[in-house]
């Protein structure tokens, strides 16, 4: 994937509402480690993929998410909310901010991680 792809991947996989972003995620939870591995198809479009060491009860899975995102795009995890998929592996999250920022940084990390690949 070329710079190029991943801006058009980041664009696919959120969309702006009012006050922010919704994110569409695929979340592996149990992971060995936690990582963004990039954008991946699925039913809704695209998505972007999470895998996260905590396990799918109570919470555990939704709040390692959480914090991997506000690490990753420079946020803070009380800017970030799960909006539908709680008990799924396909979630949709809001992440409160600046709509233009908040692309500039997914397009950077989706960048950054094109790089490793």
């Amino acid at each position: 994937m070329s710079s190029p792809e991943a801006t058009g991947a980041a664009a696919l996989c959120w969309r702006p509402v009012p006050g922010g972003i919704r994110l569409r995620l695929k979340v592996q939870p149990k992971a060995r480690r936690e990582t963004i591995a990039g954008c991946a198809p699925d039913p809704d479009g695209v998505a972007l993929k999470l895998s996260v060491g905590a396990p799918p009860e109570d919470g555990k899975a939704n709040a390692a998410v959480i914090a991997l995102l506000a690490e990753a795009l420079g946020v803070a995890k009380s800017a970030i909310s799960v909006v539908s998929g709680a008990t799924d592996r396909r979630k949709l999250v809001e992440i409160r901010g600046e709509a233009t920022h908040l692309r500039a940084a997914l397009d950077a990390l989706l960048l950054q991680l094109d790089k490793r690949s």
